[in-house]
């Protein structure tokens, strides 16, 4: 595979920062109160003591009756331990449309697999989905490539069990937020020149994709909303060590660094405009698009870091829920 060395934008007078959707805002404010936007590795023992129990508990994921959950230990990558997985099924008899495979959020250092699940699980009901998460090693314990190909093993295993999932050869999905999602565009990658699973698509929801950190929206978010330049140098050294930034990263561990983008599946790419990764997704769907993979781009007005998990019921929140779920339907209606 090329590799894109090239820095992400020229250098250009860059204004003040988009102000945050109103609503948004008001979220903020409450969160700032236990959520710094500015991460270092210092205070990483702390935030994941604060997360060390189950984010979703199993009563919430069956949702009355309608999935069975069941926490799996599948084949790792050669040579390393089990993936966990988190499959919930849908009880109604019909057959499944599809299965999700989800790749959790936390800037590659943080989260479990039941972390961004409740949304998944919203498309799961309206479109009779199978959802399944994987728990993959978090950085700096276990520095590239193990996140990814934690990722990789477990789509393999989920690929190949598709038919006792109920679900048709070739009806996955990648979705992941944050680290996730660039996750899921690496796994993508991954798939592509490994002659791995055909996928049916990949929802890439603010997705962690650049270790250069090089972006007007990365100076221009400094110190604000969530997740900020120093977050961002924090998560990526975790993973790359020494490496990050330099001329020699794997795109499998940062996507925007792929030379090529063709012959990857239909790309959801969504981000706030008053986020870091701004610049970023905008440039990886933008290049998606001249590499002729089908794309939907949604920049948010005034949408801070992973705003629809902290704000669920703000008005613009509603909406990019909506786009994300429309985008889906119309992938899986269409093949």
């Amino acid at each position: 595979m090329t590799v894109s060395n090239l820095p992400l934008s020229s250098p250009a007078a860059v204004g003040p920062p988009p102000p945050f959707d109103p609503e948004l805002a008001a979220a903020l404010e409450a969160l700032a109160r236990f959520l710094s936007p500015s991460i270092t590795p210092e205070m990483l023992p702390r935030l994941r003591a604060a997360s060390a129990a189950p984010s979703v508990p199993d009563e919430q994921l069956r949702r009355d009756g309608a999935f069975t959950v069941e926490e799996l230990s599948v084949p790792g990558p050669p040579g390393a331990p089990e993936v966990g997985l988190l499959v919930c099924r849908p009880t109604a008899a019909a057959t499944p449309a599809a299965v999700v495979y989800h790749l959790h959020g936390g800037g590659m250092i943080m989260g479990d697999n039941r972390a961004g699940v409740t949304e998944i699980l919203d498309w799961a009901e309206a479109l009779h989905l199978v959802v399944v998460s994987a728990e993959y090693r978090l950085a700096p314990e276990h520095p590239h490539p193990a996140p990814v190909e934690d990722c990789y093993a477990g789509l393999l295993w989920t690929a190949a069990h598709a038919g006792e999932l109920g679900v048709a050869s070739g009806r996955v999905v990648l979705a992941g937020t944050s680290a996730g999602g660039g996750l899921a565009a690496a796994t993508a990658l991954l798939a592509r020149d490994r002659g791995g699973p055909a996928l049916a698509g990949q929802l890439l929801m603010c997705p962690m994709l650049d270790d250069r950190g090089g972006s007007p929206s990365t100076a221009q978010m400094a110190g604000l909303g969530v997740w900020d330049g120093t977050s961002n140098r924090t998560g990526w050294a975790a993973l790359l060590g020494a490496g990050v930034g330099g001329p020699d990263v794997s795109p499998y561990a940062a996507p925007a660094r792929a030379g090529d983008l063709t012959g990857l599946p239909p790309a959801f790419v969504d981000v706030g405009s008053a986020e870091t990764f701004r610049d970023e997704d905008i440039d990886y769907a933008t290049r998606l698009l001249r590499a002729g993979v089908q794309t939907e781009l949604h920049v948010w007005p005034g949408g801070f870091h992973g705003f629809t998990l902290f704000a669920p019921q703000a008005r613009i929140s509603q909406e990019a829920a909506a786009a994300r779920l429309n985008w889906l339907r119309r992938l899986l209606s269409a093949t």
